[in-house]
């Protein structure tokens, strides 16, 4: 052995490696890796209910907005059939001067009511609402056929023989008009009711939905032929054809406005607004008792009157009918004429009518 020949050191064990596969990791990583795993199952569940919540409110607030606004579009509806109502007794309760005239006015009030009837059955109606929509349809239906089958009635009425059957068939009118206010206040109105209240919805007060009321006839009075035939001015036969023997008639005594009398021989004054109405005092000339009396004013150089229906009146006995013109008369003087209408068998007109020149301010 050479003293420069180095004697062996010993050798150092290598390092374990750890291995990269196939090993369990320690409990604490495989509790934190569930622990994870749950926070995220829960938080996606969460969003899930979240979703589900925001899908379902979205689905309740557009079916109440749905509902609300059908509710809205049957009172305009119904609110534009009552106006579309008016003007039709507006018309017949001008008297029938002008028959032609007359079922010209007629037919464009029907072409309103058909309008009404078309924009109905288009509506964009929610499954809760259907049954109040065909009841709304039958509705307006009714109103713009009644019309309809007055303007082509109304002719014949007014004709120089008034005929019966006419003035009947316009009281079968009056009936559809009272059934359509019937349909709509006890079937229509209450579906629409039930099914605002079964989504929440108020109804009526300072913030709940508002429900049209009114009616398209405003007196069950039109359901009477002769109640008609003094409203359209005409006379209706009677049984025998003759009026009952004896003297028949009426005379215009005076007329007043508020309480003042009017002079024939001097310009009266009257404020225009709000329209005035006209009190007619009259007597019973004759010898019989008289029905369906009609008592009427117009204003010259308008379209401006009013005219009214005094019941019966009794022989030898002083009556009063309040007529309250249709509109506010223009500003201006114009001469206004009261006059009670002739009635069945009446030979003496000449003291039925008053003129009074009248300046409206």
């Amino acid at each position: 052995m050479s003293f420069f020949d180095e004697a062996d050191e010993p050798r150092t064990a290598p390092p374990r490696r750890r291995h990269s596969g196939g090993g369990r990791r320690p409990p604490s990583d495989a509790q934190s890796i569930q622990v994870r795993r749950a926070v995220a199952a829960a938080a996606i569940l969460i969003v899930l209910i979240l979703i589900v919540l925001g899908v379902h409110s979205c689905q309740i607030s557009a079916r109440n907005s749905a509902l609300k606004d059908y509710s809205n579009s049957v009172a305009s509806l119904i609110q534009q059939s009552n106006q579309t109502g008016s003007q039709l007794f507006s018309e017949l309760s001008g008297g029938g001067g002008n028959p032609s005239g007359l079922q010209n006015q007629l037919n464009q009030t029907r072409s309103s009511a058909d309008a009404q009837l078309s924009r109905a059955r288009g509506l964009d109606v929610p499954d809760e609402m259907k049954g109040a929509q065909q009841d709304l349809v039958l509705v307006l239906q009714a109103r713009r056929d009644g019309i309809a089958d007055i303007a082509m009635r109304i002719q014949p009425a007014l004709g120089s023989s008034t005929s019966k059957d006419a003035i009947d068939g316009i009281a079968g009118d009056m009936a559809r008009f009272y059934g359509s206010d019937v349909v709509y206040k006890d079937y229509t109105v209450t579906q629409i009711v039930a099914a605002l209240h079964a989504a929440s919805i108020g109804v009526g007060g300072t913030n709940g939905e508002t429900i049209e009321g009114g009616q398209f006839l405003p007196d069950i009075g039109w359901l009477t032929p002769s109640f008609i035939a003094a409203k359209l001015g005409a006379s209706l036969p009677t049984a025998n054809g003759k009026p009952a023997p004896g003297l028949h008639g009426h005379s215009l005594d005076s007329v007043s406005v508020a309480g003042t009398t009017l002079q024939t021989g001097s310009t009266n004054t009257i404020p225009a607004s709000p329209s005035p109405t006209f009190t007619l005092h009259f007597t019973n000339g004759g010898q019989n008792t008289e029905t369906n009396v009609v008592c009427k004013v117009t204003v010259s150089g308008t379209s401006v009157s009013g005219q009214t229906v005094v019941p019966q009146t009794t022989a030898g006995e002083h009556a009063t009918c309040a007529v309250p013109l249709s509109s506010s008369p223009p500003a201006g003087t114009n001469t206004v004429t009261a006059t009670i209408q002739a009635v069945p068998g009446e030979k003496n007109t000449s003291n039925n009518s008053l003129s009074f020149p009248v300046t409206f301010r």
